[in-house]
């Protein structure tokens, strides 16, 4: 037993040091007990020799091997490496190896839960990978006892793990093929012998060439010369150890072929890889082009894949608005198909046309269709919608487009790009925006043309006219300040909308909506209301939501600046905001920052004795109800007069601002301090006693422009604020956390809620504060005070509906 009675680190290091002391063992890789790489580098980065499940005790070699299976698996850490030539498994006397090419079908298992843990051995899938692999195992393990097969452990390791670098293949498949394509450009793309940026103003891609590299049939062999193409219609297609793209591609007289600099460098990528991808999945990734595609220029083309979900979900709310025979009855138009998956499902391919702005992408249809797409060929072409003149299109739709009969039942069906023109995320937006249909149309648009989805909507209505619109987009056509010309022109009754979280769309951050609608440009009308079948990520339908236009309406921010004119020079804060809608929530604070380190961008409001109840009503308005991706762009409103004779409803907002605040003492005088030095217990008399005062009304609440407001707090008496139970509360459990900081020795005696916050949580390496404290004692006056705010919250609520300041 030359490993009994250690732990498994020590059991680990011990086998790295005794049989693998000239290769790398150090490197950790996710979940997995023990790795082996060569020391030295190569062109393609280090190619891992071992994976290995390590157990102290004496195990059987089954189980080990499908515990690291599962761990392997439930991480997928073979999509985001080179997988080994071996796994391994090892306890204190024993040691297996088994290639991994001989295991590897296994982590290609359909429906197969993944998400379970690995060390439980009594779960049904560690039980159904056992009952799997245990065949295998019993043909290709190699096991070796540490005492008695020593040389034989010495002569394997030396001779095939050690060379062994080469001996498997990996499968290409759905999770993989984009890991690989990253690491092919950093090592084929350099290779191949063309002017990128040429290609790239013909609008032919990189991407085109990897998919002609994949689409290789290696015939299991390591020399090139066998290597064949099986996909003949793609844009670029790989041939004679090189490249072509076909005339009828490039428009020119002759095929361009394209050299490879290095063909070694070539060959020593792709024996790392089974070509062609795994059958199953060669119709997934010829779709999925569009995830091979840079983000800018997905959002310039529209090359996004909308979701098999939504795609089903769409054409059943056609089906119920159409009819049954709908794609009998109506001519369907994609006008921005990227690769044509918006179109799986319908049946009609006679009455189905898709344009797109890439030929490759024509390409790729074409070669789905080779392949069982519902489509024609002669239906399929390239079109910039934006640019290009009617006359181009295909003469039957042309002639359904001209005919005022059939162009009523033309359905354009479409997820177009969404790319922004003044967008400033990322680089190269600047003037993507820009087309004839921008020219065109702008001054009816007004800011709402910078976005290209709008462009798409607008050449829709205007000249094809009476049609159907069915389109997926966001939500912002129907509710956003900007776009109130849009909606002015665009006169169209909205028959149909759902709405789904945006993040299910590939590459598409946010908690926002993104909805399906149908438009009926026949009848003329400006939106106004709608309602909305909501549906979860899962397809699930979760209610409905009232969509409105605001186009007639004043803002909250209205109300605020109104509020906020008359005021005297004597500031206790500042409020900052964005906007009027959810999405700019977490925009909004308070703090008491000098003027000249406010942040760039939206509105900031001086906070005086004058306007601290609007300030604080605004805050608390906006605050008191989560942001959620379904009321994301809902909007407040200038509220109805009601709320000016509910004093309990402001001095609730007042005490929600007073502990949801970002003033700090580092900035100057703290007069947001909401107790008297005796209910804290202080240790030294407070800078102001403003709030306390304030509260106590003391202090005269009408404008004054002299410099001696706080100086003459006793001068004018009102009435004191008088608080709702759920207020008290707060202000109880608030006075419980300040007492228990003011008892601290280092305190500083004019802290602010923020302040204390900083004291007890510290902050990060980054410098940001920590989310929780290490003090016991803080932690549970903290989450009273919250369990506080959140019930104070939820009475605050339904009076923002109350006042209007957001509809129902």
């Amino acid at each position: 037993m030359k490993y009994k009675n250690i732990r498994e680190e020590e059991l680990k290091n011990k086998v790295g040091e005794d049989w693998f002391k000239h290769f790398d063992t150090t490197e950790i890789l996710g979940n997995i007990d023990f790795t082996v790489f060569p020391k030295q580098d190569n062109l393609f980065g280090r190619t891992p020799l071992l994976w290995a499940e390590a157990k102290t005790g004496n195990f059987d070699i089954p189980s080990m091997f499908v515990q690291l299976i599962i761990t392997i698996g439930k991480a997928r850490t073979f999509d985001k490496t080179m997988p080994p030539a071996f796994l391994g498994a090892f306890d204190f006397k024993k040691i297996a190896f088994v290639p991994y090419i001989n295991i590897q079908d296994i982590f290609y298992l359909n429906d197969f839960n993944w998400n379970v843990t690995p060390s439980n051995h009594e779960t049904k899938e560690f039980q159904l990978i056992k009952q799997r692999i245990e065949a295998t195992l019993k043909k290709n393990t190699y096991i070796f006892d540490f005492v008695n097969d020593e040389k034989d452990l010495v002569y394997f390791i030396k001779n095939n793990v050690a060379k062994a670098t080469t001996t498997s293949k990996l499968k290409i498949d759905k999770n993989n093929f984009i890991p690989i394509y990253l690491r092919w450009l950093e090592i084929i793309k350099p290779n191949i012998d063309v002017n990128w940026d040429e290609l790239k103003k013909a609008n032919i891609m990189d991407s085109d060439f990897y998919l002609a590299d994949l689409f290789v049939d290696d015939n299991d062999t390591q020399n090139l010369e066998d290597d064949l193409s099986i996909r003949d219609s793609l844009f670029v297609v790989y041939q004679n150890q090189g490249y072509k793209i076909a005339k009828e591609n490039i428009k020119q007289m002759f095929d361009a072929t394209i050299n490879l600099k290095n063909k070694e460098t070539y060959l020593q990528f792709w024996k790392r890889y089974k070509r062609p991808p795994l059958k199953e999945f060669q119709d997934y990734i010829i779709e999925r082009r569009d995830l091979l595609v840079p983000q800018d220029i997905r959002e310039r083309k529209g090359a996004f894949f909308t979701p098999r979900i939504w795609v089903e979900l769409s054409q059943k709310y056609l089906t119920d608005y159409l009819g049954e025979n709908w794609q009998d009855d109506y001519y369907i138009w994609d006008c921005a198909a990227g690769t044509g998956n918006l179109l799986a499902g319908l049946t009609n391919k006679y009455n189905i046309y898709a344009s797109t702005l890439d030929q490759a992408d024509v390409n790729v249809i074409h070669e789905r269709i080779d392949h069982g797409a519902n489509l024609l060929k002669n239906n399929v072409f390239q079109f910039d919608f934006l640019n290009d003149d009617f006359t181009k299109l295909p003469q039957p739709l042309q002639n359904i487009i001209n005919d005022e009969e059939k162009r009523k039942k033309l359905v354009i069906y479409i997820n177009p790009p969404y790319a922004e023109g003044d967008n400033v995320r990322g680089i190269g937006r600047k003037n993507i925006h820009v087309s004839k249909t921008h020219d065109k149309y702008q001054s009816l648009m007004g800011k709402a043309s910078s976005e290209m989805f709008a462009q798409f909507f607008t050449r829709i209505h205007q000249e094809i006219p009476n049609s159907v619109l069915a389109e997926f987009s966001k939500l912002k056509i129907l509710q956003a300040p900007n776009y109130s010309n849009f909606r002015s022109f665009f006169r169209a009754k909205l028959e149909i909308l759902f709405m789904v979280p945006a993040d299910t769309f590939d590459n598409v951050k946010g908690d926002f909506p993104i909805g399906f609608f149908i438009w009926n440009t026949n009848k003329k009308e400006i939106f106004n209301k709608t309602v909305a079948d909501v549906y979860d990520s899962k397809g699930i339908y979760i209610g409905s939501k009232t969509i409105t236009s605001y186009d007639s309406s004043k803002y909250v921010s209205d109300w605020l600046g109104l509020n906020s004119k008359k005021i005297s020079n004597n500031y206790i804060g500042h409020i900052a905001s964005v906007g009027n809608d959810f999405q700019n929530q977490r925009m909004i604070f308070v703090d008491n920052e000098e003027k000249e380190n406010w942040k760039k961008g939206g509105r900031h409001t001086r906070i005086t004795v004058e306007n601290l109840i609007y300030t604080s009503i605004y805050f608390a308005v906006r605050k008191v109800i989560p942001a959620t991706w379904i009321n994301d762009r809902d909007q407040f409103l200038y509220p109805n007069d009601s709320w000016q004779t509910d004093q309990e409803f402001q001095n609730d907002c007042l005490t929600y601002t007073l502990f949801n605040n970002n003033i700090q003492t580092n900035f100057g005088t703290n007069h947001w301090i909401p107790f008297t030095e005796q209910e804290v217990n202080a240790q030294a008399k407070f800078e102001s006693n403003f709030m306390t005062d304030f509260i106590k009304g003391k202090i005269n609440k009408e404008a004054s422009n002299n410099d001696t407001l706080f100086e003459n707090a006793n001068a004018v008496e009102n009435k004191p604020l008088v608080f709702s139970e759920e207020a008290k509360a707060v202000f109880d459990a608030g006075r419980e956390l300040w007492k228990y900081y003011h008892a601290q020795k280092d305190a500083n005696v004019n802290a602010s809620f923020y302040d204390i916050r900083e004291y007890f949580q510290g902050r990060n390496a980054q410098g940001r504060m920590n989310a929780k404290s290490e003090d016991a004692t803080y932690t549970t006056l903290i989450s009273e005070l919250r369990t506080q705010l959140n019930i104070l919250a939820d009475k605050i609520k339904p009076k923002v509906y109350e006042y209007e300041f957001l509809k129902e």
